[in-house]
């Protein structure tokens, strides 16, 4: 944790030199990889801008980590499917398909709106702390009950299509840094939708590790980088202009804080 931290930032410093792509991969894996990036709106880059005329309304983003993978290592094939708003069983039903048995690399973000995301933070926003407290409860017990046995879905459907890929889960980053002064939510609301993505990402953590893939963690690479930090924002907050957006990693919360932790686990 405390390398990813360290490359986090260092790349953080070097942003407006451009070194945040010159992570060198092998002569070997640039040849040979065969990637394809499945997910939802984290893996295609909602919140980072220039994206792609194909990919329509799921807005894939050449500043996401899948693209960035592309872009820097140069694999011998890519794809990225990741679509903004797909569960786990949208993965399953129209993600899993660009899968094949020559695919040698995987990356997967997704778990998020099966447990309802969007509706979580609309409550918190709207709502009032009460309430926000609740929603995060509920969508708390849909994560122990319900998404082990999602994920496992999704993640015996990329060994059944992609035998030999090595797969990364990449899971989602805290929103936000507590005991600082931040105006918005209260500080019991902010606790508690850390509380619930940190459940999440351990629950996607165990899924990943009971399947035999890696997890790529990012939670410690955006310390500093959350809501209500000192340091440079890489998520958006709350955009009442596009709702969109809010919440999920700007450019340089893929550049800086996903695209290192990712590239280090692809190995």
């Amino acid at each position: 944790m405390r390398r990813f931290r360290l490359v986090s930032l260092v790349l953080s410093a070097a942003t407006g030199l451009g070194v945040a792509l010159a992570i060198a991969a092998p002569a070997s894996a640039a040849a040979a990889d065969r990637y394809v990036a499945l997910g939802d709106s984290y893996a295609s880059g909602v919140g980072a801008d220039s994206y792609t005329s194909e990919s329509g309304s799921c807005q894939r983003s050449t500043n996401a980590y899948p693209a960035l993978y592309n872009t820097d290592v140069k694999p011998a094939a890519y794809k990225s499917v990741a679509c903004s708003g797909a569960t786990t069983a949208d993965v399953v039903n129209g993600q899993l398909s660009a899968l094949t048995t020559s695919t040698t690399l995987v990356s997967v973000t997704v778990g998020g709106n099966d447990v309802g995301f969007t509706s979580i933070m609309t409550t918190c926003v709207l709502q009032g702390e009460a309430d926000c407290v609740a929603a995060v409860s509920a969508a708390e017990a849909k994560v122990r009950s319900d998404l082990p046995g999602k994920l496992a879905g999704v993640y015996n459907g990329i060994k059944a299509k992609a035998p030999s890929a090595r797969v990364v889960v990449v899971g989602y980053p805290v929103f936000y840094q507590l005991g600082t002064i931040c105006v918005g939510l209260s500080a019991n609301s902010r606790a508690k939708i850390n509380e619930g993505i940190n459940l999440l990402d351990d629950t996607t953590k165990s899924a990943a590790a009971a399947a035999g893939f890696t997890f790529a963690d990012v939670r410690s690479a955006f310390v500093g980088h959350q809501l209500c930090s000192y340091g440079e924002k890489w998520l958006h907050a709350l955009n009442y202009v596009n709702l969109t957006v809010s919440y999920h990693p700007t450019a340089a919360g893929q550049s800086g804080g996903y695209y290192p932790v990712f590239r280090s686990a692809a190995g």
